[in-house]
């Protein structure tokens, strides 16, 4: 099984490279996120003639996730349990489902901001309730994983320069104690293999010519239970499709699995 995740940063502005991807890289689960659109505009059509059923949890601002399927798709759950919400609302930032007798977690962790900010705070309580809501599936022995964009660098290594980080979000101990909490339930960071370079960035900012001088930060993560990291063979950084007119910041992970 080929289980993928992938910010898209906006599925409307991404849908023929995403339909592209999907008929060449032969996936078999997408988790993804950064849809903003509404359900009701979410391409189900489109990926339906591909093959693959949706899992969608989206309200069309800045979030929205799904999990896209081609091998099943049973146990939807939209939302994050004890979801603490930011000003005075809950985001669509989770969704879990069953695929092919795997079971994954998309997610889209909060930025943050800054952090002095609110969303800061925000971020660390998200964090505690993807932690509890996840404990009972990472300590099972069913294959499962939470994938998605965490918003977190988990090392010093994740970054192209720390120090172009100093007093900012994404690579904070705090944050990096939340990670090292979530992984603390039963899970492992199945850490992809680069393409180019040394490093497997998965995020290149848009602007300064970040991407082609591979200024990137690896913050889109994989976290598998003992079953998921056992039967993982392969995890890779897909950094084509980084390239070219129209993509996203995001290049998609993928791993494949033996199950």
């Amino acid at each position: 099984m080929r289980i993928a995740t992938w910010n898209v940063n906006s599925i409307t502005a991404r849908l023929p490279r995403l339909l592209a991807w999907l008929e060449s890289s032969g996936t078999d689960v997408l988790c993804l996120q950064e849809a903003k659109v509404a359900e009701a505009q979410f391409p189900t059509e489109q990926l339906a003639d591909l093959g693959y059923e949706a899992a969608v949890h989206a309200t069309g601002r800045w979030n929205g996730v799904a999990v896209l399927s081609r091998v099943g798709l049973a146990d939807v759950v939209k939302g994050l349990p004890g979801d603490p919400g930011y000003d005075g609302a809950q985001e669509p930032r989770a969704v879990s489902a069953t695929c092919g007798g795997v079971r994954v977690w998309s997610v889209y962790v909060p930025n943050g901001r800054e952090v002095d900010h609110a969303h800061y705070t925000y971020k660390l309580q998200w964090f505690e309730a993807l932690t509890a809501a996840v404990a009972q599936d990472a300590a099972g022995s069913r294959p499962f994983a939470v994938l998605g964009d965490y918003n977190v660098a988990p090392t010093d290594e994740d970054v192209f320069d720390v120090a172009a980080f100093e007093g900012l979000t994404h690579v904070t101990p705090a944050e990096r104690e939340a990670l090292a909490a979530l992984r603390g339930t039963g899970l492992t960071d199945v850490v992809p293999r680069p393409l180019k370079y040394d490093r497997p960035y998965t995020y290149w900012d848009y602007r300064q010519l970040a991407f082609p001088k591979n200024r990137g930060m690896r913050i889109d993560l994989v976290y598998g239970n003992a079953s998921f990291a056992k039967a993982a063979k392969d995890a890779y950084v897909d950094r084509e499709e980084r390239k070219g007119k129209g993509a996203s910041d995001h290049a998609p992970v993928v791993v494949d699995l033996d199950v």
